[in-house]
């Protein structure tokens, strides 16, 4: 009996928001996921705090896309989501 090896399929490339990724817990876990290699829509109120948090990502910082939300806003939440799918698939 012959057996063939499948070749496992190719997993699409990780992604993830965080919200409050410009300080705290958000951050830390922001760049956590960054350094295992994911794609990260960082979400936050002000925008400074998160390019803040790009910038400590280093080199990972390039997967980042910074994304300024007030997630009480229903209309930001929507936009926040759409701009993840065109960053990240």
């Amino acid at each position: 009996m012959t057996t063939t090896a499948k070749s496992a399929p190719k997993s699409a490339p990780k992604s993830a928001i965080v919200t409050g990724a410009g300080t705290g817990v958000g951050r830390a876990a922001a760049l956590s996921l960054l350094s295992a290699g994911y794609g990260v829509a960082l979400a936050g109120r002000r925008a400074e705090p998160l390019e803040e948090t790009r910038a400590l990502a280093g080199d990972a910082g390039d997967r980042a896309r910074v994304q300024p939300t007030d997630v009480a806003d229903p209309d930001q939440v929507a936009a926040l989501f759409h701009a993840a799918a065109d960053a990240f698939g």
